[in-house]
């Protein structure tokens, strides 16, 4: 076991960009499948595609004053949106079908870009629980709060289940055992955490409570 988490740290750098490539792809996909649902064209499903998977991270690296973002510097991010975009529009009428597949990967998404802003805040900041919390958020809900206000939806992560929540529980079993474990632990547990918890609230509805307004 004790070697096993020796390779997972030396190769962790690698590990948690290629985990963020699948994010990228994870979210690129809700967007095409948005825009495709709004009758966009071709080239609307792929910036929509694009803004899915892009933003959140976008965001969060100019706000941490990382120039440029990380999506801007690496074109493997744009040709991920971009593929994941026209690959979207000429199959999705076959695509359809496996939604539930896609949302599932959507989750597991959502887990893995709330660790990785996570640990590029914690990389920066160190234990800072506020800006750990708010890295890992902003990056795992900008892209797609920005997706369903470009369709001129409110925003899921506002109005259906667990979705920011979730993240947050990844973030706050991230925290707790990257202060008492080794980073890869904590990474994995956070992950799992917050993809759990997003399956979950899709399995059994779960939503939190509304304000009653009548």
């Amino acid at each position: 076991m004790v070697e096993i988490f020796s390779i997972l740290n030396f190769y962790y750098p690698q590990i948690i960009l290629y985990l963020d490539y699948f994010g990228t792809v994870a979210f690129a996909v809700t967007g095409a499948f948005k825009a495709i649902e709004q009758k966009s064209d071709l080239v609307g499903v792929v910036i929509l595609s694009t803004i899915a998977g892009l933003s959140g991270g976008i965001i969060r690296d100019v706000l941490f004053g990382r120039f440029p973002p990380a999506a801007l510097s690496d074109p493997t991010y744009f040709l991920l949106t971009i593929s994941t975009g026209i690959v979207l529009f000429f199959s999705y009428h076959k695509l359809k079908k496996h939604w539930n597949v896609f949302l599932k990967c959507d989750a597991i998404g959502l887990g893995v870009f709330t660790i990785i802003g996570a640990t590029m805040a914690y990389a920066i900041f160190g234990p800072n629980l506020l800006l750990i919390t708010f890295a890992g958020l902003i990056t795992a809900t900008g892209g797609g709060i920005l997706r369903d206000v470009f369709v001129n939806e409110i925003p899921l992560v506002f109005v259906r289940e667990l979705y920011a929540t979730a993240s947050f529980g990844g973030v706050v079993v991230f925290y707790v055992l990257i202060l008492l474990a080794d980073p890869v632990v904590a990474a994995i547990a956070g992950i799992v955490t917050a993809t759990g918890i997003r399956l979950l609230a899709m399995k059994y509805d779960w939503n939190l409570p509304r304000a009653r307004v009548s």
